[in-house]
């Protein structure tokens, strides 16, 4: 599966990364990270269908990942599932107007995180099972 890593830090895309790891959960497959430092790549990646899950940085900058997950929800056809990194325990409830499926706050607790991207991938991988009678 592939995950979709937004910051304009490249720190932050590191934290993240470590945090999730090469396999979030025992039950799931090996995870393929693809980072993004800018809104357009962030789009680009959404838009070709190959992204199973995104973690997008609340914080960044030009573009938070709030605004973007809002736009992505909007305006891509089947968007991925999408987890925001809030700076603030208090940002959860705007979180919501993102339409954002999960929020994780800062500071990143790898276990919470990986937990919490290994939820969207079951739900991302269930979504694309066919239907059976």
């Amino acid at each position: 599966m592939r995950v979709l890593v937004y910051s304009d830090d490249a720190s932050t895309r590191e934290e993240i990364r470590l945090a999730i790891g090469r396999r979030p959960a025992p039950d799931l497959p090996p995870v393929e990270i693809v980072e993004s430092a800018t809104p357009p790549a962030v789009f680009k990646h959404l838009e070709s269908g190959e992204i199973d899950v995104a973690v997008l940085d609340g914080e960044a900058v030009p573009a938070g990942g709030m605004g973007i997950a809002r736009q992505a929800k909007d305006e891509i056809y089947n968007c991925p599932p999408i987890c925001l990194v809030v700076a603030r325990r208090d940002d959860r409830w705007l979180a919501t107007w993102s339409r954002a499926e999960a929020v994780v706050v800062r500071p990143i607790d790898p276990v919470v995180l990986a937990e919490t991207v290994a939820d969207l991938m079951r739900k991302r991988a269930a979504a694309k099972l066919p239907a059976t009678r």
